[in-house]
């Protein structure tokens, strides 16, 4: 890839440039100035601009305790007297210019000198669509023109998007997932993947993929959550048009496209936002509200208008220019929270003495709004870890309006039960249980995603209890059991075929122990519950109403079983769900059901196929009018070791 300057200018007069022929009008200026322009990034940055038949780039920034700045770059060999630009008349802190002869594909940046303490610094563009791949750090002048082919897509991703929609979100790491193993370990780019990832998705049944943040950073070691780029995707992987032909391709695939998203801090680096006009521009000036101290890094000024505006037409900027699906924003409890991962006396409560953040709490809100207002058939996720109440809900009843929430709690007490011994889980039991108190509170995603598989927590095949076997099997029922439980669904790459190894970042996935039965197996077996998952809108199609749900014996912690319903709108469309967490196998184990005649046993954890021992029901078993569980009807079943069964009635 070559984003090498396509015009050097080295000798242009300064006086050539234009000022009163701005891309702000004086609307632009109004909705900027009361805190509602969400598309900044179609005025502001870099924009190749034709004027009086002259063709340049028009630049746009907002320093407003800059006492002066120019555009330095590829075109003037970086002179800092060569092209001023002018400050606005209407007090709105921004500064702009044109420069004749400037195109797409020249490096540049802002050097701005403050009106504070004499500092001078060269600053990317907080609005650049395109920047020189790390540590280089210029941004690069680019034309965002694309000719998409994702028709079909959009005209039915509302139906694909939908909360009562099938979702099963396949988490990656670009950098990671695949890489040029016999070419030096080299990324692939956004078009190379795209082939790949599509054809794996489909072959997989995943409806969804969500990509770890692709937006430009200066660290790989941060996995992309420290930004700087919040309008450029990473360098690393080719150009803003590469990263459109990922996701039109993904599209025309019919598959949706989350992106990874950080609005709540970003890094001290002094080429990105930091100190940008030699205050605290973006940032809190106090870093009891400004710095993170477990990250490093600094925290937006979320009551700042600006600052809203900057990062909301950051999340529509991606839901616009790039066609995505979703926005997964991350670290949503650390912009709720005054007090997050700070001590006494290190932060600084709220007007009212609280420890809730007004400030983010507003911005949120308000994002949220935005993106239904102009792209209803999107969803955004929130990484919520806390218990605040009514993430999932709409703003204006009290909620933060994001469209789903992960479900935090049920991943950690699940995990935590599934790392146990199974001859002591019998007492822990209520692990499993004590999430369907509050299942239906928000609209959850499950979520056993990257951050479970890093800094020594081990793969999840390895968190697993027992011998080899035993640990593919509870892999095994722990997917079976996340896909019968209410909740779309997320998987980080590698879990679908139990990877052993923790994720590293700096190398591909070990693709290769597909070459060994039980990996074959285990993949084979996440397969079938996506088609499972799927087909059975009893599985997927209300999932966040208690209608969809029902007991059949929830108490049985003696023995370690699970048995319940999926309902859906039919009584044969119901789906019997039975897990036996221990490894015997239990024969004649009595479960009551509501109906007579035959229940099909539609699919067996333990099947020889994913790597299983074979035992089960022969196909299915036929309801007898015995009472159990407070049902007339009862089935007499055999619960392989370590197993999930799910079971549907077969009407005539």
């Amino acid at each position: 890839m070559n984003m090498s300057t396509a015009f050097d200018l080295k000798e242009q007069d300064p006086s050539v440039m234009v000022y009163d022929k701005s891309l702000l009008t004086d609307h632009d200026i109004y909705l900027f100035k009361s805190g509602s322009h969400f598309r900044l990034y179609d005025k502001m940055g870099a924009h190749p601009h034709v004027i009086n038949g002259i063709q340049g780039t028009h630049f746009a920034l907002w320093a407003p305790n800059a006492q002066s700045i120019s555009v330095i770059g590829s075109f003037n060999n970086w002179d800092v007297s060569a092209h001023p630009l002018a400050a606005r008349w209407d007090s709105s802190g921004i500064w702009e210019g044109f420069i004749p002869g400037v195109l797409n594909g020249s490096l540049y940046k802002y050097y701005i000198h403050s009106k504070q303490n004499n500092y001078r610094v060269a600053k990317k563009d907080p609005f650049g669509f395109c920047s020189e791949i790390p540590p280089q750090t210029a941004s690069i002048v680019w034309d965002l023109s694309y000719q998409w082919q994702d028709e079909k897509w959009m005209e039915i991703r509302q139906r694909r998007n939908a909360l009562n929609a099938p979702m099963t979100i396949y988490e990656l790491h670009l950098g990671s997932w695949r890489r040029g193993v016999q070419e030096s370990n080299r990324y692939l780019t956004y078009r190379e993947i795209a082939q790949y990832l599509a054809d794996y998705i489909k072959e997989m049944g995943y409806t969804h993929v969500e990509l770890m943040p692709i937006m430009e950073h200066p660290f790989s070691g941060s996995w992309g959550y420290q930004t700087t780029g919040y309008f450029a995707p990473s360098a690393h992987f080719g150009t803003p048009q590469d990263l459109m032909f990922l996701i039109d391709h993904l599209h025309q695939n019919e598959i949706g496209v989350i992106l990874d998203w950080t609005p709540s801090h970003f890094p001290a680096d002094e080429h990105g936002l930091v100190y940008f006009d030699g205050t605290h521009l973006y940032e809190h000036s106090d870093p009891r509200k400004g710095f993170h101290p477990d990250w490093k890094s600094y925290i937006f000024n979320h009551g700042r208008n600006e600052v809203k505006e900057f990062l909301t037409s950051s999340g529509l900027f991606w839901l616009d220019k790039y066609h995505a699906d979703g926005l997964r924003v991350d670290a949503v409890a650390s912009m709720l929270y005054l007090d997050y991962s700070r001590k006494s006396g290190e932060w600084i409560p709220n007007e009212y003495g609280g420890r809730e953040n007004i400030d983010s709490m507003h911005f949120i809100r308000r994002f949220n709004e935005a993106v239904y207002e102009f792209f209803p058939d999107v969803q955004t996720i929130a990484e919520e870890s806390t218990a605040w109440p009514m993430v999932s809900r709409p703003a204006h009843l009290g909620g933060l309006g994001f469209g789903l929430k992960w479900n935090m709690g049920w991943m950690h007490d699940t995990l935590l039960y599934f790392e146990k011994n199974p001859i002591y889980r019998k007492y822990h039991h209520n692990e499993l249980t004590f999430s369907m108190l509050y299942a239906f509170t928000e609209n959850f995603v499950l979520s056993l995603s990257h951050d479970e598989v890093v800094h020594g927590k081990g793969s999840f095949l390895n968190k697993m209890p027992g011998d080899v076997w035993q640990k593919f099997a509870n892999l095994r029922l722990l997917y079976g059991y996340m896909y019968g439980h209410p909740g779309k669904k997320l998987l980080f790459m590698g879990g679908e075929f139990g990877q052993w190894s923790e994720w590293n970042y700096e190398q591909s996935l070990d693709w290769h122990l597909l070459n060994y039965p039980s990996h074959q197996g285990m993949q084979k077996w996440v397969k079938d519950l996506n088609q499972l998952y799927r087909q059975e809108t009893a599985l997927h199609g209300n999932d966040f109403s208690a209608d969809c749900f029902e007991w059949i014996n929830c108490s049985d912690w003696e023995q370690s079983v699970l048995c319940f319903l999926r309902k859906g709108e039919t009584p044969e469309s119901r789906v019997l769900v039975v897990c036996n967490f221990t490894p015997v196998v239990r024969s004649n184990y009595r479960v009551g059901v509501p109906l007579g005649g035959f229940w099909k046993e539609i699919l067996n954890s333990d099947a020889k196929l994913y790597g299983g021992s074979s035992q089960g029901n022969l196909g299915g078993v036929e309801a007898k009018l015995v009472k159990a569980h407070g049902r007339d009807y009862s089935l007499s079943l055999t619960l392989p070791p370590l197993g999930v069964l799910f079971l549907k009635p077969q009407l005539k």
